[in-house]
């Protein structure tokens, strides 16, 4: 398929890589130039912007930061909307408001393009692997059409429902994320503290059910204190302000996720922003009278 991928950041690049590597025709624009240059390497079509790149192909992809991002990429001046031809299909696969991908949606359909939004979830180690769960809200027949480029960046693949319900569950993603990670630092933490080895302790705990991913991973991350990002804080943090912006905007309780996301702020505050996720175990050792490093 032609397709245009706009945003390469942590994510963007490894994704539009797989798509190359399937065999897809890519045609690439972010920001910075500097971003570009390892897709143009592997063969992908330089463009000036991202109304260059729909002109160029029949299928758009952004990842990029939040909603106000989206939106320029897409309807702003240059956007994908001033090049987009009939037929095109706009798929955005960053995590924003569900409220703020159904008003894209709906504007972007007023000009004849089909909107899907298709957040992702597996961190830069499932971009590259091109094992990605990706979340998908938007009309069937899209859906279907773009399959294809979903399989080359994904393993897990799910049509959840009409526009902003991919986005409703990579919500309910980072609330497991995000309470799993203060969960297992808390854990782990606790362990340290008490004066045993956390390592046997994780070993114990995966062997019953108290057994996660995020444990298993995550866990073995926080013990080898590998604080390198594959899923910076910072995203973690604004991805829960999404989540307690909607509970605030539906009127519901979610103390578990409140409670985390006061700890990521707190990691920002902290000057951990930039660390992984996984260095929440940093926030709590100092929280606990420790270095932290």
């Amino acid at each position: 398929m032609e397709v245009g991928f706009i945003g390469l950041g942590l994510m963007g690049r490894p994704m539009a890589l797989n798509l190359l590597k399937a065999g897809h025709t890519v045609h690439v624009w972010s920001r910075r130039r500097e971003s570009m240059r390892a897709l143009l390497e592997a063969g992908a079509g330089d463009c000036a912007s991202a109304a260059a790149v729909a002109r160029r192909a029949a299928v758009t992809i952004s990842m990029v930061a939040d909603a106000p991002d989206v939106e320029q990429v897409t309807l702003g001046p240059a956007g994908v909307a001033e090049g987009a031809g009939a037929g095109h299909v706009h798929i955005d696969m960053s995590t924003i408001a569900p409220a703020a991908a159904q008003s894209i949606a709906a504007r972007l359909a007023a000009q004849g393009i089909a909107a899907l939004d298709a957040p992702v979830s597996g961190g830069e180690g499932g971009a590259i692997a091109g094992s990605l769960t990706i979340m998908v809200g938007g009309e069937a027949a899209a859906f279907e059409r773009v399959l294809p480029l979903f399989r080359a960046m994904g393993s897990s693949i799910t049509r959840i429902g009409d526009a902003g319900a991919g986005q409703v569950a990579k919500a309910c993603n980072q609330i497991l994320t995000g309470v799993g990670v203060a969960a297992v630092a808390e854990a782990l933490n606790f362990a340290r503290k008490s004066g045993v080895d956390a390592a046997p302790v994780r070993e114990a705990l995966l062997g019953g059910f108290a057994w996660s991913r995020i444990l298993e991973n995550h866990g073995q991350r926080m013990l080898e204190r590998n604080f390198q990002p594959g899923f910076k804080a910072w995203m973690h943090h604004k991805d829960l302000r999404i989540v307690m912006d909607e509970a605030h905007r539906l009127g519901l309780a979610l103390p578990s996720a409140a409670a985390t996301a006061q700890l990521f702020s707190a990691m920002m505050g902290s000057g951990l922003g930039e660390d992984d996720s996984v260095a929440m175990l940093k926030l709590l050792e100092r929280m606990s009278g420790g270095a932290g490093e």
